[in-house]
């Protein structure tokens, strides 16, 4: 049993954080530098054709605007752009919070309780099968015209991917591994939190990766009908204005937030289930 509890021994001819550890680092970024240079050559292209395209064919920048355009509307007015982007964030994961939370706790009753699943996962399809523009003005009646009925929006669209995925993940147990908790007298709370979680995980963070980008879709759905701030007013506002440079700029914007969130998503999953072996091939976003 000391031998379980000792520490192992450490080389004391390479330190932590000596060459060994650079030069994984290196082998890390290089990896990402690498994963990133074709698609960012790829849009260079695309946005070089599309440039050279609307100019040669002559075809109205009030209809479909040059990439140049864009770039002038968007760095002429970032502040603009910004203050409305981090509206809208904040709105995004507000609601992907308060979804996640409450999908967590219906996923974890569901688990424990075959009247409670066939219950609350009829009425969770039936608002999953809701086109999300349909109930969003809904939403704005009741709640008014702040930032929370967006939240709401956010919460509701992000709610079912993530409740399956931990639903699914915490019944998909391994009979042998679950049969040998038991066979140590295992308590409920120990099963729960030493094997039903931790297995539960991968399929967690797999429905983030979807409902992360769906908060910002359910967040811009809420702003179209709710007012005067957040990048889904700026679209709508541009739109009634044929203002092609702007709306084309706040797409960008929506589309850096949601690269962003999957980013950083794919972050902490690397870091969260390093043990786990779809995280063993390097990384990926």
């Amino acid at each position: 049993m000391s031998l379980l509890r000792s520490k192992p021994a450490q080389d004391d001819t390479m330190p932590a954080g000596g060459p060994s550890s650079l030069g994984q680092h290196f082998a890390n970024l290089t990896r990402y530098v690498r994963r990133a240079f074709f698609p960012l050559i790829t849009l260079a292209a695309v946005g070089v054709v599309w440039e050279v395209a609307v100019r040669v064919s002559g075809v109205a920048e009030y209809l479909v605007p040059t990439p140049s355009a864009v770039w002038s509307r968007l760095s002429g007015d970032l502040g603009y752009f910004l203050f409305h982007g981090l509206i809208t964030l904040y709105e995004s994961l507000g609601g992907f919070a308060l979804g996640t939370l409450v999908a967590v706790i219906a996923a974890g009753v569901m688990a424990h309780s075959r009247l409670f699943e066939r219950t609350v996962y009829p009425i969770a399809l039936l608002i999953k099968v809701t086109p999300i523009v349909a109930i969003a003005p809904l939403f704005v009646i009741w709640f008014g015209f702040g930032s929370f009925p967006k939240m709401m929006i956010a919460a509701l669209i992000t709610f079912f991917p993530v409740m399956v995925n931990t639903f699914i993940g915490l019944r998909s147990v391994n009979p042998t591994t679950l049969d040998f908790f038991r066979l140590l007298d295992a308590r409920e709370a120990q099963v729960l939190m030493k094997l039903r979680i931790p297995g539960a995980l991968p399929y967690v963070f797999a429905a983030f990766r979807i409902a992360v980008p769906l908060s910002v879709i359910g967040a811009v759905v809420g702003e179209w009908f709710t007012g005067d701030r957040g990048l889904g007013s700026v679209i709508i506002v541009a739109h009634h204005n044929i203002d092609m440079p702007t709306l084309f700029s706040a797409i960008a914007v929506l589309a850096c937030i949601g690269l962003g969130l999957t980013g950083i998503t794919a972050l902490i999953e690397r870091r969260v289930l390093f043990w786990h072996d779809s995280q063993q091939s390097g990384p990926a976003v």
